[in-house]
């Protein structure tokens, strides 16, 4: 061999040692070494350089760092990291809506708590020797309002149809000429005495003007809180609904394929991230049409309490009572005269002495509320902050892929992890909600099969907006919520057999009632008054809720 053989044999061996030495380096996986172990993995078997990447089964096959056993291991970390994100954005909106429901709550309650306050202060004075015998008429009926607010099941147009009943039955057998002992007033007598009442309205306008804002109120007030607490359970439920294999496989493949390449400093493109997040929750967009239907429903109820102002509502309690019983002091004479005419006399005929001794009865005095402008202020501020917060929270189910996006996602279009390489994401991306995915070239959706978990939802929230209209109606709907949890702690619901009648009186058919308006409606009859729609939602939830 002469010498420029030699020289050109040698030349071309440091050339080759010199790109073996170079391929070399670029084959550590050192960086995913560092990764694998700050996930707190342990490094035996992680390769020191590239393998060929054939064992491989979700990531690309080609030179890789990951062994099979490092894909199937990051497989699973990348399925609980997105599960775990999801239920902290359901916790997030939980948090939200069970702080509306507090928020509210209490000062619900404050107001009603405030309203029996200043009936026990000022009564003694304004109704004398009446409030001493009929306090615990007043202090039942604020019972029967806080229970029916809790969700109980008794009516509250009976509760106070009752107290009526009860205040004039007492007045009856407190009159000067029936000394008797009280169990010699027949029931006849006392059923007939309540018929004239009605007729020649004994109490007045009052228990008309009470009963209409303060039953609607009441029934709003109810419906919300409890719209409140099932859409939060909603959002438990979904946010716990596991990812289906296709998803775990398209999230592990948009989280940790990069890494397996040594291209982990490189971010998902945006729209790469988007097809993916959109497939793996396509079931969960499905519920945005009727979220949406809750949120504006929640917004009008919100809405209807400023008009009139809850205070003013709950105020009005101690007032009317006044108002009623004022106009039963200066009617009593005359109602007296017209039960003995149509009724009979239980003992003697009214006589001077006793009319005289009626008239020298101190007069009543009649309440009267004013909202201060600091009542009114609270009213604003109160009805305000919750409507803010249902509105932040009115595209949640849309905006949940974009937030897990958020952080995940290159700002490149260009320098960023497609799948593949670090390329553009050419694909288009997918429209929101389960039949938009029949293309998405990310996750293998099968459109024909719904999640039916998340279908028993979407009935729920169907079933929440249709009580909550109903209720702004000034309409109870009492159905009976048969899911797993939803009347849990504060739900407001309750199970058939749970819910009771608060009240232990004597029934119907002993104790005549004093009905002052013309609408007497009776919820004891099962399905009566229940709209069309609201029954056909019942049916369907029922049958899914059996499947």
């Amino acid at each position: 061999m002469d010498i420029k053989a030699t020289v050109l044999f040698l030349s071309l061996a440091v050339a080759v040692l010199s790109a073996d030495s170079v391929g070399s380096k670029a084959q550590s996986c050192a960086d995913v070494r560092q990764f694998y172990s700050g996930k707190g993995f342990t490094l035996h078997g992680v390769p020191q350089t590239e393998i060929s990447g054939e064992h491989l089964h979700v990531c690309p096959q080609g030179y890789t760092c990951c062994t099979s056993a490092m894909e199937e291991t990051l497989l699973g970390l990348s399925r609980r990291e997105l599960e775990g994100l999801i239920r902290e954005a359901g916790r997030s909106i939980q948090a939200t809506l069970n702080a509306q429901y507090r928020s509210f709550d209490t000062y619900f309650l404050e107001l009603l708590d405030g309203s029996e306050r200043w009936l026990e202060a000022e009564f003694p004075e304004a109704l004398g020797g009446l409030y001493e015998r009929n306090a615990g008429l007043f202090r039942e009926l604020y019972a029967d309002l806080r229970r029916f607010y809790r969700g109980s099941s008794l009516s509250l147009e009976e509760a106070l149809d009752d107290l009526w009943t009860q205040l004039l039955e007492r007045q009856i057998k407190a009159t000067p000429n029936i000394t008797m002992a009280t169990t010699s007033v027949s029931d006849d007598f006392l059923e007939c005495g309540v018929k004239q009442a009605e007729l020649m309205k004994l109490f007045g306008e009052a228990p008309r003007d009470l009963k209409a804002p303060l039953v609607r109120t009441f029934i709003t007030a109810r419906a919300f809180t409890q719209a409140l607490t099932s859409a939060g359970e909603v959002v438990r439920k979904v946010s716990q609904v596991p990812l289906s294999s296709e998803c775990n496989r398209a999230i592990m493949k948009l989280v940790y394929c990069g890494q397996c390449r040594g291209l982990g400093d490189l971010k998902p493109c945006t729209d790469y991230c988007s097809n993916v997040i959109k497939g793996c929750l396509a079931n969960q967009a499905d519920l945005q049409p009727e979220w949406e239907i809750l949120i504006d429903a929640l917004l009008q109820v919100a809405a209807s309490f400023g008009v009139p102002g809850l205070d003013a509502v709950l105020f009005s309690i101690p007032v009317r009572i006044s108002e009623a019983l004022l106009s039963l002091q200066e009617n009593m004479a005359t109602f007296r005269s017209k039960v003995w005419q149509a009724c009979g006399s239980p003992t003697e005929e009214p006589t001077e002495s006793s009319g005289t001794e009626e008239r020298k009865r101190r007069s009543i005095t009649v309440l009267h509320y004013r909202s201060s402008s600091t009542d009114a202020v609270q009213l604003e501020v109160q009805v305000s902050d919750v409507s803010s917060k249902l509105k932040e929270m009115q595209q949640f189910w849309l905006q949940l892929p974009v937030a897990l996006c958020k952080s995940k996602a290159s700002s490149s279009r260009d320098r960023c992890w497609n799948g593949m390489t670090k390329a553009r994401y050419q694909p288009d991306v997918m429209g929101d909600g389960l039949a938009s995915q029949i293309n998405n070239p990310e996750v293998d959706v099968d459109i024909t099969k719904p999640d039916m978990s998340i279908r028993q939802q979407i009935m729920q929230l169907k079933i929440t907006s249709s009580r909550l209209l109903t209720a702004l109606s000034g309409q109870d709907v009492d159905f009976q919520d048969n899911s797993d949890d939803i009347s849990g702690s504060g739900s407001g619901l309750c199970l058939e057999q749970s819910c009771i009648h608060s009240r232990v009186s004597i029934s119907k058919g002993e104790r005549p009632k004093y009905y002052p308006t013309e609408n007497k409606r009776v919820r004891g009859t099962a399905n009566q008054g229940l709209p069309c729609h609201i029954l056909l939602l019942l049916s369907l939830a029922s049958v899914l809720l059996r499947r």
